[in-house]
């Protein structure tokens, strides 16, 4: 049989990032294309621990449907934490998502029309653009640099006109730019003048290497920022915990969407959350997990220097899970991925990372996941691919 899709349907196109993977499941591959962040991190045992008190407890409320809104000790567990960290949260503005991916989905159908201008950070992530693409807006990509969206840059875009800004201020997918606190004062200002809501996406923002943290968007402008947070980070992304922050108008047409999609986050994952963090359990892990990354990120850094020519540019991140990359002028890196498959090597292209006039020059790599060898190997390979390129 055959049937008609929907023009939305038809408009669907699949994540470049989840058909490398696919690729990468071969194990003679060296990936730097996943952003998945290292199995070494999860706590299987305090998870295990986890689920053992739960269904010994309570199996019947932890395996029952729940409220769409989450489950309340976890929704006061994250609002405690974020007022901890000098932000005011209430439980009553929390939504549990299953993941931030199913947070972005809602806000783009209870905020974006067809034909509704979004902002977008230049490049930004292409989980968002795949989420908000669904509802068809209209893109404009404000001009960014090493910083974040240039805040005089997005004056010009005229964002009275505009339905929403979305953007990563640390450690952001894919560059791994931090936005600094002169430019978040900036940037909140323009929204909160300009009555443009601000989606702030904060999946990295734990994994800070020095340890130091900056104040959340939301923290500044609570009334026009949305704050999207998640545990994949930093507990274990199978679980589908995430979670957003919203003023009270927007939250109660968040949760209807939600009821709609799938009536509430796992009943059972939101406990064992709850149950593995609740006693201060990530102000000793999240350490862990940053001198791993950090080390990780020094040894692609170095393999860099070594081995890529002096063409190629590159960021040294001062936290997350990427490394940004710009080829040669001229070099487009979806057809060095090939060549690069061939050898084993994989890593994503940056063009999908762009809602508009993509830099094909350019390249993602993820280093959390690969030991430092074969950071070391994987790199020298691919920078010998560049070289023969560069000498074409």
């Amino acid at each position: 049989m055959t049937w008609t899709l929907s023009q939305r349907a038809q408009k669907l196109t699949s994540s470049a990032i989840r058909e490398i993977l696919k690729v990468t499941e071969r194990p003679e591959v060296i990936s730097f294309a996943g952003g998945l962040p290292s199995p070494a991190t999860f706590p299987v045992e305090r998870i295990q621990e986890a689920c053992n008190r739960i269904l010994t407890s309570a199996p019947a409320p932890a395996l029952q449907y729940g409220p769409t809104e989450g489950y309340l000790p976890l929704r006061e567990w994250i609002a405690n934490r974020h007022s901890a960290m000098g932000d005011r949260v209430s439980a009553a503005e929390v939504l549990v998502t299953t993941g931030s991916q199913q947070a972005l989905d809602l806000l783009g159908k209870t905020l974006i029309d067809v034909g509704t201008r979004v902002l977008v950070e230049t490049p930004t992530y292409l989980g968002a653009l795949q989420a908000f693409s669904l509802s068809e807006p209209e893109f404009v990509s404000v001009p960014s640099d090493e910083a974040g969206p240039i805040p005089a840059e997005l004056s010009a875009a005229n964002p009275g006109n505009a339905r929403l800004l979305y953007c990563l201020p640390n450690f952001q997918n894919p560059t791994g730019r931090r936005i600094p606190l002169d430019r978040r004062r900036e940037l909140t200002r323009i929204t909160s003048e300009s009555n443009l809501l601000l989606v702030e996406d904060d999946p990295y923002g734990a994994l800070s290497y020095g340890g130091d943290p900056l104040p959340t968007l939301h923290s500044m402008q609570p009334d026009t920022v949305v704050y999207l947070g998640s545990f994949s980070k930093i507990l274990a992304p199978g679980l589908r915990v995430g979670y957003v922050i919203a003023p009270q108008t927007l939250h109660r047409k968040l949760v209807q969407a939600k009821q709609a999609a799938d009536l509430h986050t796992p009943s059972f994952t939101q406990r064992i959350v709850h149950e593995v963090v609740k006693d201060d359990f990530l102000d000793a892990h999240i350490p862990q997990i940053r001198a791993l990354y950090a080390s990780q990120c020094d040894a692609m850094v170095a393999a860099l220097s070594r081995h890529f020519p002096a063409s190629v540019r590159w960021n040294r991140p001062a936290g997350g899970m990427f490394i940004w990359a710009s080829l040669p002028a001229g070099m487009d890196s979806a057809t060095l991925l090939q060549k690069a498959i061939e050898c084993n090597i994989a890593f994503v292209p940056g063009a999908p990372f762009f809602a508009n006039e993509p830099l094909h020059n350019t390249m993602r790599l993820s280093f959390v996941t690969v030991p430092p060898a074969k950071i070391e190997e994987g790199i020298a390979r691919l920078g010998a691919l560049i070289a023969a390129e560069c000498s074409t």
